[in-house]
């Protein structure tokens, strides 16, 4: 999962948030030189990580990517599964994409100083350029793989994936909604993260 899935799934604790938040910037055991909710949160991170890497259906909408982007193809999934929760976020928080995010850029600016100097470069683009509104939009998704592509081993092939979601798009939304319900009774049962939820029957396994 990507930026927003993790925030979200960290609940009510700030610690929590911050640790999900550098989780992947935060490698072996080093975890252990933070405060021990910020570590609660860095293994949290893994774990959702582990979880969906994991999980059928999050393999199903990799495949439809894998015949260009092969291993990179989870990537293209986390960043896109951020677009779907985007579209469907009143399903999930009771509070307003707006008003969550506002709160969540407070959060981070105040934790500034405890995250790996990797994170502090990231975030001043994460708050100023406010990649979660870039989220919202296919075309914004389809710039951030364009622009990863420029700076990262990812290989640009974003003109293929902007035909494949053109042609799976209803499907791979589908899968999203199936898949993070059980992400977040995942988080919520197993690793016993209160999440301030829209409905909390989608705590209920079927």
């Amino acid at each position: 999962m990507n930026y927003l899935a993790h925030i979200f799934l960290s609940g009510s604790s700030e610690e929590i948030l911050i640790g999900n938040f550098i989780g992947d910037y935060v490698k072996g055991r080093d975890y252990l030189n933070y405060p021990a909710q910020i570590k609660k949160g860095i293994l949290l991170h893994r774990r959702i990580d582990s979880f969906t890497d994991s999980h059928k259906i999050v393999h199903q909408s990799m495949s439809y990517f894998a015949p260009q982007y092969h291993k990179y193809a989870g990537i293209i999934i986390d960043i896109l599964y951020d677009h779907y929760l985007i579209k469907n976020w009143d399903r999930y928080c009771p509070l307003p994409l707006e008003t969550y995010k506002v709160e969540v850029f407070d959060m981070l600016k105040r934790n500034y100083g405890v995250m790996p100097e990797r994170v502090q470069f990231l975030l001043s683009s994460f708050i100023k350029n406010d990649w979660i509104e870039i989220y919202s939009s296919l075309e914004g998704i389809i710039s951030i793989y364009y622009r990863m592509s420029m700076r990262t081993t990812l290989p640009d092939h974003s003109e293929f994936a902007r035909e494949v979601i053109r042609k799976y798009n209803i499907q791979m939304e589908s899968e999203f909604l199936t898949y993070f319900p059980e992400l977040i009774r995942y988080v919520v049962l197993d690793q016993e993260i209160a999440i301030p939820l829209k409905n909390n029957n989608l705590l209920h396994r079927n």
